[in-house]
Parts: structure tokens; C-alpha cells; sequence
């Protein structure tokens, strides 16, 4: 294959056991570790030894108390920024991806953890700009439903755009500290934003000085219309749930081209699907190996795991056996939602067989083989773009993660579609994605490069 010269931009995904919804009573996981911080630096090392761009860590906002008979390692963790803050210090390179819902933060909250975490890792923050989906999130914050779907979007556009406005406000070089003149800084490059808007009276200026990346790179992980049209205005990486070729070309090429209606290159906004690795010596190692993590989800964990993301849809009274029900559209992740719906019509699955499904890899492309096998898949989905890269999902750590460092990434640079050393400090050069200009150095005719 040909991939005229492209390389794959990766991200490690990271849940303390392994994404495998079984992952914890795997005899090689690491079950217990989910609050061990030591644990979670050996796992950014062993992603910066394999030069991946960034580690991504997901987060929300309650436990879903309807399933707590099956609460695993994945609903109790570390808050995200503070970990992030914390892996900062043992790593040099490697991009720094945490999630904040617009729906229970506020902006100036945002912007400044973020651009705290920008200058605390010289230059490597990422926000994974959420909605949030659950009701049972909703009642954490004195509500008692979520938002409508498009409102939570409508509210997620300003809270970007204030937060922008902020990390803005202070221009490159309005901090002077000159002792002979007695100024500190030079007014006249602090700005205040006052914003006055639908959700938000924003005054500003922000507290800290411009993040070292102008501004943290934004990541976006819906698939919806709605999800589409933010990720194109906003997104420079979207984290998406893509498991057939054909469908994840059409994706590719339509979240690409509504960026450019917004006056953006194709380039500057990169697709990462999830990618859930089984890796074997051979391909009947990698399925024996697949099928022993199968073996262990119950139909408790299964069920559980498609309730809680459909906000609390109660499975019970459907069989195992049983074709999977016509449920009506959830409160819940609604491209996830329709994407279980769709793929169980398609292939006529049963509930048990969904549940397993889900339960493996959520819905993410799963490829199930040896290194090579793996690595083909990979190139192809660059090739016939289909991705830019993706958001690797190891099914068990740390072992999942040290066999494809050790075994995949090799082969991928031998073919020339990943780096061998990064390529500068901050995690925009890692990318090449363009560091933004200031709305205030635009105005004064001081754009930057």
C-alpha cells in the first residue's frame, strides 16, 4: 500500500485495567490501580517510549446507581486534570488529552485548569470537550434531567468560544517585568473580554497567561449531526466510534469538508477512531485470546454497560436468546445509541450477542490478529482515508499496551507511517496543527505563524 507519504497520529486511550468491559479479571491486568498514580506513570511512559502523540482520559460525572451490582475500575477514578497535571512531570513529549463537560463546568473554570496545564507541561494540553449524556450526571449538579441533546450543544459552542476569548486575553508579550521602569506587565495587552451571551456573562481578563499553545488543542468525541457540526467549527481531533470502512470513509470525508465551510484546512482537523487491539502470534492465538476475555462478562457487567450509556434502559426483561428489542431513542450518547441499533438490525443480533459486542470494544473497530494483521488494517484505514490515526484501546493493561508498543509500533515504522522520535516540544508541532493566532494580535496586523 501507498499512503503517499502520511503518518498516523496516535493517542492511548487509557482505563486503568483495560477497556475490555472484563478487563479487571483478566489474570494479567492490573486490577486495583484505577487511584495508584505510579501506575499511571509507568502507562505514559510506556505510550511516550512508543512516541504515541497523546494519552486520553475519559471522564463523567456520577455513578450510574441503577447498575451499581456491576461498577467496575471505569467508574472509579482519578479526577483527569489533576492526573494529568501529575504526569506533566515524568514525561517531556507526550500530549496531555483530559475531558470537562460544558454542561455542569463554567468557562473561566476551563480555561484556566487548562492553560495551568499547558504551562505546567511546557505546551501539551488537550481538552475533550464533552456534553455530558446521563441523567444521573444531571443529579449531581441539583437537576434532575439533562439538558435536550442540541441545547447541550448550543451551550457547548459558547462555553468554547468564551473559553477561547480568555485564553486570549492576555497577549504573547504583556508580561514585561522590567525592574528599572517598575511595570510588570503592559496594560494595554490585557484584555477584557465581556461577554454577554445566551448561557454566560463572562467578564474576563483570565488569570494566566496565554497557554504556550496559544491554545489547548481541542478534542471532540461526538458522532451525531449536531456532534459533526461542533467538531467542524471547533475540534482539531475527533475521537470517533467507526467500525465499518465504508462508513468510516463517508465520515471522514463529510467531517472534513463542513471544517472547510468554516474556513478551515482539511488538514487542521485530524479523525481518530478507536482502535481495540487483540494481539497474538498467530490469528488463532489472537481469537483464543479474544474469546478468553469474552468468557468473562456476565450477563450482569453486559447489560449494565448498555444501560448506563443509554441512560439507564433496563435489559432484564429480555433474554439472552432473544432478537435485540427496537428501543426508542435514549437520553443517553445518541450516536451510540444508534450505532448499537444499527449494527444489531444489520446483523440481526441477538441481546447476548450484543452485550458481548458492546462489552469488548464498545462499538470501536475491533481487529483481532497478529502484528502484521493489525498493522495492515491500520495502513489501509490511512490509505483510503478513513482515518488520520487512532485512539488506541487496549483490552487489558499494562500488558495490552506493552505488546503493541513493543510489536505494532515497530512494524508501523518500518513501513514509514509513524515517527520514530518526536518531531518538536509542544503537542500542536507533534500534530502539525497550526498554533492560532490571538483575535487581538489579528487585530493589530501580528498574526502568527
Amino acid at each position: 500500500m501507498s499512503t503517499a507519504g502520511k503518518q498516523l497520529k496516535l493517542g492511548l486511550f487509557i482505563q486503568s485495567a483495560g477497556h475490555h468491559a472484563a478487563a479487571w479479571r483478566h489474570p494479567e491486568a492490573a486490577t486495583g490501580q484505577s487511584h495508584n498514580v505510579r501506575y499511571y506513570q509507568q502507562l505514559a511512559r510506556t505510550a511516550e517510549r512508543g512516541t504515541f502523540d497523546l494519552i486520553f482520559l475519559a471522564d463523567d460525572l456520577a455513578v450510574p446507581l441503577p447498575f451499581k451490582s456491576a461498577l467496575t475500575d471505569r467508574y472509579g477514578k482519578l479526577e483527569p486534570l489533576t492526573l494529568l497535571a501529575n504526569l506533566a512531570a515524568v514525561t517531556e513529549h507526550i500530549g496531555l488529552a483530559a475531558t470537562l463537560s460544558t454542561t455542569f463546568n463554567e468557562p473561566y473554570h476551563a480555561a484556566r485548569k487548562f492553560a495551568s496545564l499547558d504551562h505546567i507541561s511546557g505546551g501539551r494540553a488537550a481538552w475533550n470537550v464533552v456534553t455530558s449524556a446521563l441523567h444521573d450526571e444531571a443529579r449531581n449538579f441539583g437537576q434532575q434531567e439533562i439538558p435536550e441533546h442540541d441545547l447541550r450543544y448550543d451551550r457547548a459552542d459558547e462555553f468554547v468560544q468564551v473559553a477561547a476569548g480568555l485564553w486570549d486575553s492576555w497577549e504573547e508579550d504583556a508580561v514585561l517585568a522590567d525592574k528599572e521602569s517598575g511595570r510588570y506587565f503592559d496594560a494595554e495587552k490585557v484584555h477584557v473580554l465581556n461577554h454577554q451571551g445566551t448561557f454566560f456573562s463572562v467578564r474576563g481578563p483570565l488569570n494566566v497567561a496565554r497557554p504556550i499553545q496559544g491554545r489547548p488543542v481541542i478534542i471532540q468525541a461526538g458522532s451525531s449531526g449536531t456532534g459533526q457540526q461542533f467538531a467542524a467549527k471547533h475540534a482539531e481531533i475527533v475521537f470517533t466510534v467507526q467500525n465499518d470502512l465504508a462508513q468510516a470513509k463517508q465520515f471522514y470525508k463529510q467531517v472534513k469538508q463542513l471544517a472547510q465551510t468554516h474556513g478551515r484546512s482539511a488538514d487542521d482537523i485530524k479523525i481518530l477512531p478507536g482502535l481495540f487491539p487483540i494481539i497474538g502470534h498467530t490469528p488463532e492465538e489472537a481469537e483464543a485470546r479474544f474469546q478468553q476475555l469474552q468468557g468473562l462478562v456476565d450477563r450482569g457487567i453486559g447489560t449494565a454497560l448498555l444501560g448506563g450509556v443509554f441512560d439507564n434502559i433496563d435489559l432484564s426483561g429480555y433474554a439472552d436468546d432473544e432478537p435485540f428489542p427496537e428501543l426508542q431513542d435514549a437520553h443517553g450518547t445518541r450516536s451510540r445509541f444508534q450505532l448499537v441499533m444499527d449494527t444489531a438490525r444489520r446483523e440481526g443480533l441477538t441481546v447476548r450477542e450484543v452485550y458481548l459486542r458492546f462489552a469488548s470494544a464498545r462499538g470501536h473497530l475491533t481487529v483481532i490478529g497478529t502484528p502484521e494483521q493489525i498493522a495492515d488494517r491500520m495502513e489501509q484505514w490511512l490509505n483510503e482515508e478513513a482515518a488520520d490515526g487512532f485512539n488506541i484501546m487496549p483490552p487489558f493493561m499494562p500488558g495490552g499496551l506493552d505488546e503493541f508498543v513493543d510489536k505494532v509500533i515497530p512494524l508501523l515504522r518500518q513501513r514509514g507511517l509513524f515517527r520514530t522520535e518526536y518531531e518538536g516540544r509542544t503537542l500542536r508541532e507533534n500534530l502539525g496543527l497550526p498554533r492560532p493566532a490571538s483575535r487581538y494580535a489579528q487585530a493589530a496586523g501580528e498574526g502568527e505563524a
